[in-house]
Order: structure tokens, then C-alpha cells, then sequence
């Protein structure tokens, strides 16, 4: 195999001009990189490379090639910021070779040491991996198969000789994958939810555009089962912060989530005269509301995107429309209470095998008695701490700046 050196600073004008040339969208290979005391080596997936064009700096390197890779055969194009600074010049210490599989590179290092990564930043792109298969068995490579940098052919063994390194490195590319799963689900998670609750908004607003109130009374028929499945779903987002995902109070959105099921599945759905009352439609609208401004501040969050308005939007709507929702879910108990009665739905009577009994009806007059105002208070007192903590006087200020 041949081996070819790195592009001169008087050539580097050509690898500027190929990175200008090329769009923003242009993809980046596969970059796998282990390291000894002395040099960094670096392992580019391409094949069938043309036009490599290298070039180093003390603080990182930059390759731009036309070849064959993960997104087939295009050009290809990527930039490293090193932990540390390397060898600038052009010297044996600095060597590539083209296989069939990929291209090689080998780097000196200005200081002879481990470093803890390859990049300067801790987030490090998804398109750089650890070599470890050659990290481990870098003893047992054939010799004709590494570049001789200064008389030295032989990878630190980082497994056996530095374990502490290797833990840490095995731990850091593997929580990386594990953080992009992480981002990965919570946008899934996050856009589905926005796209059923704006499917019921649409739904209702096209039925109420055409009936107008005739409409009311079919709602639930028509987007019932959508807002179950959402509310289902919803779940999840009770056990996120247990899982990390999400750094919210448990308790919080248990009770939160809990308490619009019960409303949908035993006050609405467990009872067909509910169902075609107008204040099914009012709750339902309020619901998909908060719902269509909340999953793309989420998204948003995920991102680390801070866009002004969503966020006003996001800790501001719930001002109208959470004591009006909360009102709404009042009604639905209440309504239902002569309804529950008549039927005793949910209701236990002496004699049974346990010797216990539980009347519905009362219950659900003795929430709205005692406990309905303290649970709106409540949960309108944590709205507010959480704008509060959000939207800072100086928000807007920063913002405009």
C-alpha cells in the first residue's frame, strides 16, 4: 500500500474551496479513532476514496474526499477539534494510507500522554466512535498493517496498561449512544402526542365550522377514542423523570395525569348520557389547546431551543384556560352524580365477600365539597411557581438584546 501525506498550507486553499463548494447538508463518514502515548489514529469509513484532501492544524484536522459511505457514494466532509494540540508540520509523524475499506491517519501528538478523549468539547458528534477492537488487540496488528511513526509500530495494549482510561471511554461512547436514544424517543414521543391532539382540534374545529352547536353532542363519537389513546399515552410522562429522561416531579404528573383519566374514562366514557353533553366539546377543546402549545415547547427543550414566544405561549396559556378546564371537569362530576345514583355505577352494597362498602356518588360529592378548590389552588400555585421561575423580569429583556 502507498502511503500519502498531508496537504501543505499552501495547498490548503484547495480543501477551503471544497468545503465552500459543497452545501451545508453535505454528510460526514464514520471517523473511529484510538490513540498511544505518542501519536492519535484515526480510521475514516470510506471506500473508493477520490479527491482526499487533508488538512492539519495544531488544534484539529479537517478531510474532505469523494468516496463511498454510510450515505453512499457523494462527497464527505468532517472537522476535528483535538483535546490537544498536535504537530502542525509536514513530517513523517504524519502519515495516511487508502485501503479498500477506509482511510487511515495517523497523527503525532506534542506531548507524550493519554488524553481522556479525542475532542476538545465533551459532546462529541455522533459520527465519531471509539476504535476499540483495534484499542484492545493493538499488540496483535501485523506489523505491515501500521504506519511506522519514529520506529514505533506498537498501540498501547489501553485495556490491560490503563484500565481507568478504558472504563471511561467505554462509558462515555456508550452513554453518548444512550443520550441520543434518549432524544431520539422523547421527539418521537413528544411529535406524536402534538400530531393526535392537533388531529382533535382540527376534527372539532371542521365538525363546529359545518354544525356549529349541533356538533357538540357528536364529539366524543368523533374524537373519543383518539383522546384515550392520547391519554393512555400520557402515562408515560409520569414514569420519564423516573427513568431521567426528564427532570420533573413525579408526583406532579401522576397527579396530573391521573386526574384527567379519571375524568375521561370514568366520568365520560362510563357513562353514555355524558357523553353528548356540549361541556364534553368545551373540555375537550381546552385539552387539545394546552395540549398543541406544551409538545412543541418539549420539543423545543430537547433541542436546547429557546424560542421566546413558544415559551411564553407555553407558561401562559394555562392562565385562562386551566381554571376554565378544571371548571368544565367540575361540571362533568357533577352532572353525573344523579346519573351515578340511578345506576350505582362503581358502587359496592352490603352483603358481598369482602363486607365493605363504597357508594360512588358520595364520593364524588365529597370531592367537590372538600377537595375540589384545594386541588385547583394546588395545581394553579404550581403553574404559577413554575412562569415564575421561567419567565424572569428580565426574559423579554434578554431576548431583545
Amino acid at each position: 500500500m502507498q502511503y500519502y501525506r498531508f496537504v501543505t498550507n499552501r495547498e490548503t486553499a484547495n480543501l477551503d474551496k471544497f468545503v465552500t463548494n459543497m452545501t451545508v447538508g453535505t454528510p460526514s463518514p464514520f471517523v473511529y479513532w484510538a490513540q498511544d502515548m505518542q501519536n492519535i489514529f484515526l480510521k475514516v469509513d470510506l471506500k473508493d476514496v477520490k479527491e482526499k484532501i487533508i488538512k492539519i492544524e495544531p488544534y484539529g484536522i479537517e478531510m474532505g474526499a469523494e468516496g463511498v459511505g454510510a450515505h453512499g457514494a457523494t462527497y464527505y466532509h468532517f472537522r476535528l477539534n483535538f483535546y490537544k494540540d498536535v504537530v502542525s508540520k509536514v513530517k513523517v509523524e504524519h502519515q495516511t494510507k487508502i485501503t479498500d475499506r477506509s482511510v487511515e491517519i495517523v497523527v503525532r501528538k506534542q506531548e507524550d500522554l493519554l488524553w481522556p478523549r479525542l475532542t476538545k468539547h465533551n459532546q462529541k458528534p455522533a459520527w465519531l466512535k471509539v476504535d476499540f477492537e483495534r484499542w484492545q488487540s493493538g499488540e496483535e496488528e501485523e506489523e505491515d498493517q501500521l504506519p511506522e511513526i519514529n520506529g514505533n509500530k506498537r498501540l498501547q495494549d489501553i485495556h490491560g496498561d490503563y484500565p481507568d482510561l478504558y472504563e471511561k471511554l467505554k462509558k462515555d461512547e456508550f452513554g453518548y449512544k444512550k443520550e441520543d436514544m434518549k432524544k431520539v424517543y422523547l421527539v418521537l414521543y413528544n411529535l406524536s402526542q402534538f400530531v393526535f391532539y392537533m388531529y382533535v382540534f382540527i376534527v372539532m374545529s371542521i365538525r363546529y365550522a359545518k354544525e356549529n352547536v349541533d356538533s357538540m353532542s357528536g364529539t366524543y363519537e368523533a374524537v373519543g377514542t383518539v383522546m384515550k389513546f392520547c391519554q393512555l399515552i400520557q402515562f408515560l410522562e409520569v414514569m420519564h423523570p423516573l427513568f431521567g429522561y426528564t427532570t420533573g416531579s413525579t408526583c406532579i404528573a401522576f397527579a396530573q395525569v391521573t386526574g384527567r383519566a379519571a375524568i375521561l374514562f370514568l366520568m365520560i366514557d362510563a357513562e353514555p348520557r355524558m357523553q353528548t353533553k356540549p361541556v364534553v366539546f368545551y373540555l375537550f377543546l381546552i385539552w387539545s389547546i394546552i395540549e398543541i402549545v406544551r409538545y412543541p415547547y418539549y420539543i423545543a427543550q430537547v433541542f436546547k431551543l429557546n424560542v421566546s414566544f413558544l415559551t411564553w405561549l407555553r407558561y401562559s396559556v394555562w392562565i385562562p384556560l386551566y381554571p376554565l378546564g378544571i371548571l368544565c371537569e367540575g361540571i362533568i362530576i357533577l352532572r353525573n352524580i344523579p346519573y351515578f345514583e340511578e345506576t350505582n355505577r362503581f358502587s359496592v352494597s352490603l352483603p358481598n365477600a369482602w363486607n365493605f362498602t363504597f357508594h360512588c356518588p358520595t364520593v364524588m360529592k365529597l370531592y367537590l365539597l372538600f377537595l375540589f378548590f384545594p386541588g385547583m389552588y394546588t395545581m394553579m400555585r404550581h403553574m404559577y411557581n413554575a412562569r415564575v421561575k421561567k419567565l424572569k423580569p428580565n426574559f423579554w429583556k434578554k431576548k431583545l438584546r
